[in-house]
């Protein structure tokens, strides 16, 4: 049951904003602009001071609707909530966004009382709430952009689902996903987590959301984290890999998610052990956190640890060979067949083993794709870090890895790419091979090579809990 009305709040046929506002310094104001032009269902403003609101008609209350009302997006004073609440549930709308503040995460005890009364009003209707305190959800897959911030809509269409405590992470997200072409399917801001919560989630994203393929977690601090690792472990079988960045792993960490979300980020060692165990891949960064779901989302997972390195200058591939061995993974040996090829398409004055500098052979980028396509086919190698400095010399490649891709095979092995240039310069064949499932592109050597090892420690994960699955 909860899983029908979740997506019935996440791909509603109609949205009503209670609190919708012509005033730019309001929130309703926010979310109307970014449902009116994108979102495809009905919109239905609330507000009893306007016959009108962004061009459409404004009705006094929700019971004022005609015909059914799926998901409310609520962005009235907390001391209203409660009032709302009850006319959602006697409408018998699917879901509510409760864009809110004011409630547990504020110092004030009412605060807390306040949730108390808004989760019993939930409880008494079946009313699945996101929030309070949240920026709201943004569905990629159905063009719904129910939050308060409209450039969200720009993100592209994939198969990454991000959930996070932090509205703030949501953006932070979100913006590093329009730049890096990261494609995504959703990106949701639980908030105080009313009712919803990380294991309602998980549970969803993994068994009804076909859209999904790769879930990213942004995790503060939990009531019952049990119920969270619980859930992974229960889903684990569903072919989906989840990876987590855990914050509050100092003590000033601790307490400011305390704060924040009403909750305690609890001994960072226990959950590092206890992610572990739920299969769920733990990271560092919010970079990671991306760059690792962009991997997951677009390549292969690879069956062992070898690596090749092929880069148009020595400089990188040392970096991204540095960064590989470290993390487990090993710098792959090539076969006489495959060096005997390389040896053939690379100048005498190159370095021919792994890792590979093709630099003196940018003049011709046929040669360049043969060498990626010989590595690839070796036994021996598991997955290869291709790096792109831009020079004039090698101003075609990128062009020409576009036009082989158009008629290649896939690869079967994953293949992560770091194209750097000037801006104007690769923008339009770097963004069509970005695009590409097979190879993902990220920003620098290190990314590259933290990606591609989190992509060896996922395939781990899913082999430690017997996951045949997630080799897809």
């Amino acid at each position: 049951m909860m899983n029908e009305k979740l997506d019935r709040l996440f791909s509603p046929g109609s949205v009503a904003v209670i609190g919708a506002s012509n005033s730019f310094d309001k929130l309703g104001y926010h979310v109307m602009k970014s449902l009116v032009g994108n979102y495809r269902g009905r919109i239905f403003p609330v507000n009893p001071k306007g016959d009108e609101v962004w061009g459409l008609t404004s009705y006094p209350s929700l019971k004022a609707i005609p015909g059914a009302v799926d998901l409310a997006v609520i962005a009235v004073p907390a001391g209203m909530v409660g009032e709302t609440l009850h006319a959602c549930g006697r409408k018998n709308v699917s879901g509510v966004v409760l864009i809110t503040a004011g409630f547990k995460e504020i110092e004030d005890p009412g605060g807390a009382s306040l949730e108390a009364e808004i989760r019993d009003i939930a409880g008494r209707y079946g009313l699945p709430i996101i929030g309070p305190n949240t920026f709201g959800f943004v569905n990629l897959t159905s063009a719904v952009n129910a939050s308060f911030t409209s450039e969200f809509s720009r993100i592209e269409k994939g198969g990454v689902a991000l959930v996070s405590q932090s509205g703030g992470i949501c953006h932070l997200c979100g913006f590093l996903a329009i730049e890096q072409r990261l494609a995504m399917s959703k990106l949701m801001s639980l908030g105080n987590r009313c009712n919803v919560d990380f294991p309602e989630l998980l549970t969803y994203l993994v068994n009804e959301d076909d859209s999904t393929k790769v879930i990213a977690l942004y995790i503060e601090g939990l009531d019952e984290p049990r119920k969270l690792l619980d859930a992974a472990r229960s889903v684990g079988g569903g072919g989906k890999p989840i990876i987590a960045l855990k914050a509050g792993k100092s003590e000033k960490g601790d307490s400011a998610s305390r704060f924040h979300t009403g909750s305690l980020a609890g001994n960072h060692a226990i959950w590092k052990g206890a992610l572990r165990q739920a299969g769920i891949l733990e990271v560092a960064t919010a970079e990671e956190l991306l760059d690792t779901a962009k991997a997951i989302d677009s390549c292969p997972l690879p069956r062992g640890p070898r690596v090749a390195v092929l880069s148009g200058q020595a400089g990188p591939g040392m970096i991204a060979s540095d960064t590989l061995e470290p993390s487990g993974l090993s710098l792959s040996r090539f076969s006489e067949e495959t060096q005997r090829r390389i040896n053939d398409l690379l100048p005498p004055i190159a370095i021919r083993t792994n890792p590979v500098d093709m630099g003196p052979a940018w003049y011709n980028p046929g040669n360049i794709i043969e060498i990626l396509k010989a590595v690839l086919a070796d036994e021996g190698t598991d997955g290869v870090i291709f790096l792109a400095m831009y020079a004039s010399a090698n101003l075609k490649l990128a062009d020409g890895m576009v036009e082989h891709m158009k008629t290649a095979d896939p690869f079967g092995k994953p293949v992560i790419a770091c194209f750097t240039a000037p801006p104007g310069i690769w923008d339009g064949p770097i963004g069509a091979l970005d695009r590409k499932k097979g190879v993902a592109i990220l920003p620098t050597p290190e990314r590259a090579a933290r990606a591609m090892a989190n992509l060896w420690k996922v395939n781990a994960l899913a082999n430690g809990k017997g996951v045949k699955t997630w080799d897809r």
